[in-house]
């Protein structure tokens, strides 16, 4: 009695999930992605940073603005006006223009390389809502199946060809097949709500979405043949890391400049407008530009280990990716045929037990098979789909983008 019990709350708590399947919103794999780019959080920051590496590159392209100077003096002429006009090495300039682009080139790649990522975390948690649902629909026939063997146990033993400790253990595997189906149950719709919060759906507690896309076979990549995007933008940095390093060597002496204007205003002497013209130029007695020196060298240090690091992180993640796929898409195709004969030996196991050939402990343990392997077949396919994910971001190539 407690076990069909158990099996009516499961039952009812199935049907809950149906009747309001109808209130949610129905999504496919692609428009997760595409609602997670369009909502999430993350993006903003790349953005940010890409709107700062272009700031940067437009102060790095401004000329310097000259400084207008007006005194007056006790002695004659009295009064005074220059302008003084700062000069820049057209190559430090250059070096200087450079350097900007690319890091400014590195940032557009980050944007990328974080459009990715949003897209791979929202293709992978939908890819376990999917294999949740796929769960629990195995739970739920596994439950029923349960309960009709322990229909079936009780009428044989009324029937007196089944003993009641027959009935026990049916009693127990059907109590067993309702709790399994609860829990996944509960993860299903911890899977949706997750999906939820990396689709940027808000922190609600009901489920407003539904996963409609099957746990199919994934679509075919091929592995990756080049740098990765995020190889690239190291590299880039690096390049504009070790400009911006060489720059502040060659900038030890400050920028020179001209001042010119005139003088008037002589009356026990020369009369009018009296020009005057001069080049200023800093003098590294106290800076030697220590300070800049080493805070470039430290960023083109930093910016050899982001490289080193990104090299050794896409190598690594490409290898266990390319196997994570191909021993799941092995485990897939033996799981089809596992799949087939486990329900072929439950089927035949069930029929030898209604004819008395065959003890109920061979029927649960047949059941028992079938339900794990096609357990393992879910689990297998949604590993495949994963590494498959992980494997499309990793062979991104950069292109040019735009940031709003």
């Amino acid at each position: 009695m407690h076990c069909r019990t158990a099996l009516i709350v499961a039952c009812a708590a199935s049907a809950a999930c149906a009747l309001s399947a109808a209130a949610q919103t129905p999504l496919s794999r692609s428009e997760a992605v595409q609602t997670a780019l369009d909502r999430g959080a993350r993006l903003g920051v790349a953005r940010a940073d890409t709107s700062v590496a272009n700031a940067a590159l437009i102060a790095a392209r401004v000329l310097p603005n000259p400084n207008l100077a007006a005194s007056y003096s006790g002695a004659n002429p009295n009064y005074h006006f220059s302008v003084d006009v700062p000069l820049a090495f057209p190559w430090l300039r250059q070096m200087q223009i450079r350097s900007a682009q690319l890091g400014l080139q590195a940032a557009q790649l980050r944007f990328q390389v974080a459009r990715a990522t949003i897209a791979l975390d929202a293709d992978t948690t939908y890819t376990h809502a999917v294999a949740a649902r796929e769960h629990l629909a195995l739970s739920r026939r596994n439950a029923l199946d349960a309960d009709s063997l322990l229909h079936m146990v009780e009428r044989r033993r009324d029937a007196g060809d089944a003993a009641d400790i027959d009935v026990e253990l049916a009693r127990v595997n059907a109590g067993q097949a309702a709790n399994l189906a609860s829990a996944d149950s509960l993860t299903w719709i911890s899977a949706l709500l997750d999906l939820q919060a990396v689709l940027g759906m808000g922190a609600g507690t009901e489920v407003a979405i539904r996963a409609t896309d099957s746990l199919s076979a994934p679509p075919e990549q091929i592995a990756p043949t080049q740098a990765t995007i995020n190889e690239t933008a190291a590299n880039l940095s690096l390049e504009s890391a070790t400009l911006a390093a060489r720059l502040q060597h060659r900038s030890v002496w400050s920028s020179p400049s001209i001042n010119f204007g005139f003088e008037y205003h002589d009356p026990g002497g020369q009369t009018g407008i009296l020009p005057t013209f001069g080049v200023g130029i800093g003098l590294p007695f106290f800076d030697r530009n220590r300070g800049g020196i080493a805070q470039a060298e430290a960023e083109r240090v930093r910016a050899v280990a982001e490289l080193s690091l990104a090299q050794v992180t896409a190598r690594n993640d490409i290898a266990h990716a390319l196997r994570e796929r191909s021993n799941a898409l092995a485990k897939v195709a033996r799981d089809r045929q596992l799949v087939q004969s486990a329900d072929r030996v439950e089927a035949m196991s069930l029929t030898a037990y209604r004819e008395g050939a065959f003890a109920l402990s061979n029927v649960l343990e047949a059941q028992r098979n079938a339900r794990d392997i096609l357990a393992q077949y879910i689990d297998d396919l949604a590993a495949a789909w994963i590494a498959t994910a992980e494997l499309r971001v990793l062979a991104l190539t950069p292109s040019p983008t735009s940031v709003k």
